[in-house]
């Protein structure tokens, strides 16, 4: 059997896809290559979130070429989307698609690594119209697999490159959706994690139109011990009848990441995110009113062109009041092709890196303070299969989005259990059995 090996970067949505295709290519008798182990076929999956995103995604394409002679090594993802030409001019490199599927590599490779060489990579189209997506297999390595429902993006947010690579919002069907969870359920998987580019806006394309809250019914009433967890919903999009949901179902997991950017309502204005700091702060208190142990986390966007001082304060200020149990801080990166990339008032590289600083202190203390919460308190994790490689101890992760590590053997792994959080030790929870 000829071997593959798929490197991925970049978000879980990549992910997704990426695990759904090396599930697809082991049905078609190909076998993943071992870790040492040069592979016959070769996918990078890329990422154009930032610019060391990209940067990254570029390295990872010699870096493969370089470790694995005479392999057909092709480029897709985001930013072979956005930037074809930066990969074609990579020496080595042979094929940069669109959309990557079983098929597509299949041919490609038809005739070996000597048959898939292309000396002239052609560019691929920027997005794909329809919805390509598979569901994860049972038998997938990952414990808390990742099923995309949703791709594209319709915002087209000042500083983001995404709906640019992705295209317009579709989604999967609905059928299709309810019956991959319900697949996964019956297999006995303990959690599936849905995600999507812009997962609030699920099934507003179908005939006939649906919506998150009616697939989140529908997975509600499936048969089988199944947990499911949301990746990350905008705050105009998590209504009140969600939360109604997932409160009274011990199905949805108490954890909501909900994206906010920045504190201050002109420097939202000026992404073009269409909510206020108002907004997003009530949002996260309706969340913990009907589920009060729920882990709320959010993406900060520091050194936006024109946030001054007194706008990062802002942002600071609403941060510390809100009890949010962890950030996400990353820094503004100028992306070409997008509307922020030519806007005045930068902020310096310096001040930005100091910002960054700070509110990840702020994200810190809060994480701790929410693990330290649950200390003596008795938690239902699912297992993962790999141990920790610094303890060698087994780790869970709470329905809250804890992770514990705790003494247990091998057989625990993908499954879920009772675990007693005992104490918080350098950012970390210990517990046991």
């Amino acid at each position: 059997m000829r071997s593959f090996k798929i490197i991925t970067l970049g978000c879980k949505v990549n992910q997704a896809e990426s695990e759904a295709l090396a599930q697809e290519l082991n049905g078609r008798e190909w076998r993943p290559a071992d870790i040492r182990e040069q592979a016959d076929l070769c996918v990078i999956n890329t990422c154009a979130v930032t610019r060391k995103a990209a940067q990254q995604s570029r390295q990872a394409v010699r870096r493969t070429i370089h470790e694995n002679p005479g392999a057909c090594v092709v480029a897709t993802g985001c930013c072979a989307r956005t930037d074809p030409a930066a990969f074609a001019a990579i020496e080595g490199l042979d094929h940069i698609l669109g959309r990557t599927g079983p098929a597509e590599l299949c041919a490609l490779s038809g005739g070996g690594p000597e048959g898939c060489r292309c000396p002239n990579p052609p560019v691929p189209a920027a997005c794909e119209p329809s919805f390509a997506a598979a569901a994860p297999a049972p038998s997938g390595k990952r414990t808390r697999p990742f099923f995309k429902i949703q791709d594209g993006c319709d915002a087209f947010c000042a500083y983001c490159i995404v709906p640019y690579a992705r295209g317009p919002s579709r989604s999967l069907p609905f059928e299709a959706a309810v019956a991959g969870i319900a697949a996964l359920a019956a297999a006995g998987v303990p959690e599936v994690v849905l995600t999507g580019i812009h997962l609030g806006c699920y099934g507003r394309d179908l005939a006939p139109p649906s919506d998150l809250l009616g697939l989140l019914a529908a997975v509600h009433d499936l048969p089988g011990a199944i947990r499911v967890r949301l990746s990350s919903i905008e705050p105009l999009e998590l209504s009140d009848a969600i939360l109604a949901l997932a409160a009274a179902s011990e199905r949805f997991c108490r954890h909501f990441h909900v994206p906010l950017q920045s504190g201050d309502r002109a420097v939202l204005e000026r992404m073009g995110r269409p909510y206020s700091p108002e907004l997003f702060a009530g949002r996260v208190n309706a969340i913990l009113r009907v589920m009060p142990e729920a882990a709320v986390g959010t993406d900060l966007l520091v050194g936006f062109p024109g946030e001054t001082p007194a706008a990062f304060e802002a942002t600071c200020t609403l941060i510390e009041r809100l009890p949010l149990a962890y950030l996400h801080v990353f820094p503004f990166s100028p992306r070409p092709g997008t509307a922020a990339v030519d806007f005045p008032d930068r902020v310096p590289a310096a001040v930005v890196k100091e910002r960054c600083r700070r509110l990840r202190r702020i994200g810190l203390a809060k994480r701790g303070h929410f693990y330290r919460r649950f200390a003596g308190r008795r938690l239902s994790v699912v297992v993962e299969t790999r141990r920790d490689p610094a303890t060698g101890m087994l780790k869970g992760v709470s329905s809250n989005y804890l992770p514990v590590l705790f003494e247990g053997p091998a057989e625990l792994g993908n499954t879920l259990v009772e675990v007693r959080v005992e104490r918080e030790q350098e950012g970390r929870l210990f517990g046991s059995l």
